[in-house]
């Protein structure tokens, strides 16, 4: 690792530092949530979460774990800064999105603090590139107070379950209307498009279920518009936790392997459909 061992310039004091053998572990979950063009990075010293919301309905998080990274240092309790995601990928991706076999993008990132660009070394085949990425004062986030305690009903599908249903469904109609139950159907998706309606049922004793916690009947619609964005991190995930609470509002954990064999998560928050009556369902 080319950035790992090198120490700061004499002098400089980093509020944040981390170095990644592969750049593309970070780009390819950056990709998974890049359906806005700034996102909120929050640093702690388990690790890094970026966040994009959209129109105060949704919103997706990556979860980097400290232990992705060769070196990770966080010098503050937590930083907190906003910036173009557009901008980081192209600077992640500079050397091109497919490098050669046998090689990689090295990377080393470095933020001095408020007000301060967002750093990036990356290197590739003895070639060093430095980019210099502005920062902005992150803006409020959305809390979808999403605890344990909350949770009304959860399961968690392999992730294959969830794509064949997205390539079945009717994606011509405005909702994904999602059915949790104790009782039959169980985990039932329905859209309302052009061709009619068409439902999708798995058995809570199906192959693709690896866990079915429901406590209620619940029936749910979510704007597919909304929920788009998330099968950018379905396409990447082995396993989905899918949840709701008391007040319908879903969320939607995709667990990721890297190529190393490593775990990450990109997690989605999405409001339910208010013009959806309860007369209509």
């Amino acid at each position: 690792m080319p950035f790992s061992a090198q120490p700061p310039a004499s002098g400089e004091r980093y509020a944040l530092s981390a170095s990644l053998d592969n750049a593309r572990h970070l780009s390819s979950l950056l990709r998974a949530v890049h359906f806005q063009d700034y996102a909120t990075c929050l640093a702690t010293a388990s690790g890094l979460r970026v966040t994009v919301e959209d129109a105060k309905c949704i919103q997706a998080n990556a979860f980097i774990q400290a232990e992705i990274f060769q070196e990770f240092s966080v010098q503050e309790e937590s930083v907190m800064f906003r910036i173009s995601l557009s901008v980081l990928l192209d600077c992640l991706t500079i050397f091109g999105t497919s490098s050669l076999p046998g090689t990689s993008t090295a990377l080393r990132l470095c933020y001095r603090g408020y007000g301060y660009p967002l750093m990036l070394f990356l290197e590739e085949g003895g070639v060093v590139t430095v980019c210099k990425i502005n920062t902005q004062e992150p803006e409020e986030l959305l809390d979808f107070d999403f605890c344990s305690t909350k949770v009304v009903n959860k399961i968690i599908l392999q992730s294959e379950g969830l794509r064949e249903a997205f390539a079945e469904l009717d994606m011509t109609s405005e909702v994904l209307q999602i059915t949790m139950s104790p009782d039959k159907p169980y985990f039932r998706l329905s859209t309302f498009g052009n061709a009619g309606s068409a439902h999708l049922d798995y058995p809570r004793d199906s192959d693709l279920m690896e866990a079915f916690h429901c406590n209620q009947t619940q029936t749910n619609r979510y704007k597919i518009s909304l929920l788009k964005p998330s099968t950018k991190a379905l396409a990447l995930s082995c396993k989905v936790s899918i949840r709701t609470d008391a007040q319908g509002f879903l969320s939607l954990q995709y667990m990721i392997r890297n190529e190393d064999g490593q775990i990450c998560f990109v997690e989605y928050y999405c409001c339910p459909d208010e013009n959806i009556t309860e007369a209509e369902l």
